[in-house]
Formats: structure tokens, sequence, C-alpha cells
């Protein structure tokens, strides 16, 4: 394993790459709610779980280390896009830019501010969880499919739900009644879970996929 080394290999970069280009997409995607049956969800909801599958992988082949580095990269690239939309907004606009189309986009990135700051102190905390749990629990039980899939599935449970707690409160707060947050929140929660449990096979054999690029890397 390249865990214990300075050089950063091909797919651990790979997998941080994709790991901000999908929270960065679900920041932009969660200041829509979608109505689900008796529910309500965001829109960020159908990429952000695979952010918490990644997180579980790099974890488990690279280490608690490399996975708050990653934590960490994600959240100042999620910072920079915000603050470079801000400044897109804040630009004057050119004779083909109506302010129909101007307000356009401030309806749509002009929330994002506030999204991204409940984002990123509910990512930050809920990532770290999901990290330090998946990193605890292998310390303890480290061999065996079954227990891989275990501390996958509660780890996300808990960081999950920990990012759910302070995401809504934060990001709609006095927007949405407290009804719709509260169902957020538990919907939230379980369905990324539940999105966890259902590709959880598919999780065991990346995660099995990048241990045998690593060993071989190092062979």
């Amino acid at each position: 394993m390249t865990t214990d080394t300075k050089q950063f290999s091909l797919s651990y970069l790979l997998l941080t790459v994709t790991f901000v280009v999908c929270l960065i997409v679900a920041n932009l995607t969660e200041i829509k709610t979608v109505d689900l049956g008796y529910f309500t969800i965001t829109a960020g909801v159908i990429v952000f779980p695979i952010s918490y599958i990644i997180n579980d992988c790099v974890v488990e082949v690279y280490g608690l280390a490399r996975a708050r580095m990653m934590i960490w990269i994600g959240f100042f690239m999620s910072l920079a896009v915000a603050l470079m939309l801000q400044v897109a907004i804040m630009l004057p606009g050119g004779a083909d830019w109506s302010a129909d189309s101007q307000m356009s986009m401030v309806n749509v990135y002009g929330a994002v501010p506030r999204i991204m700051a409940a984002s990123f102190t509910a990512f930050l905390v809920g990532s770290m969880i999901n990290a330090w749990v998946m990193s605890k629990m292998k310390q303890k039980r480290p061999e065996g499919t079954a227990a891989l899939g275990y501390r996958a599935i509660l780890s996300t449970l808990l960081g999950e739900g920990a990012d759910s707690l302070l995401f809504f409160p934060i990001a709609f707060g006095g927007v949405l009644p407290v009804s719709t947050i509260v169902s957020l929140i538990v919907t939230q929660a379980l369905l990324k879970t539940l999105y966890e449990v259902l590709i959880l096979p598919v999780t065991l054999r990346v995660i099995a996929f990048f241990k045998k690029m690593e060993i071989a890397a190092v062979s």
C-alpha cells in the first residue's frame, strides 16, 4: 500500500477528483427540493451518496489520514466554486445579457452561499465522522467481507445522520416549514443509507479493485 509514503498514486488522485466533482455537483443541485411520494428530498441526493462511498473506499484502502486530506481538498474546492459564482454574479453583463437573465442567475446561484455554508459545516462533520467510524471499526475487526459491509453501512448512517441534522436547519431554516425540514432530515439520511446498502456489492468490488491496484503498484 502507499498509505505510509508521501507519494500519491494515480488511483488515489482519481478517487479524490471524483469525490470533489460529486461534492460540487451535489452543492449546486441541493437548492432544489423534490417531492417523492409522501417524502421531500433534495436533488443533490442523486450524487451526494457517491462521495460517502468514495470516502469509505479511501479509508479502507489508503487510511484515515488520506481520507481527511481528500475531505479538506473537497472543502476548499467547493469554497472556491462558491466564491467564483458570486464574482460571476457581480460582474456587469454584456449587451446581450438581459435583466431577466441576470435575475435568473441570481435566483439560481444567489442561494448558493447559504447552501454552501450549510454544506461546508455538514460535510466536514459528516465526512469526518464517516471516515473516523470506518477507521476505528476496521482496527477492531479488520478482515472479512461481512465486517467491511457492516462498517461501511454503519459509518454512512452516522455520517449522513450528522450531515442532515446540520445541513437542513442551516440551509432552509426560515425558508421552509419546520415539518418539511424534519422530513428532509429523516428522509435524506435514510435514503442515502439505503443507497449505500443497495450499492454495497459495487462498493466492495471497487475497494477490492483499488486494493489490488495498490498492491500491484508497490510489488
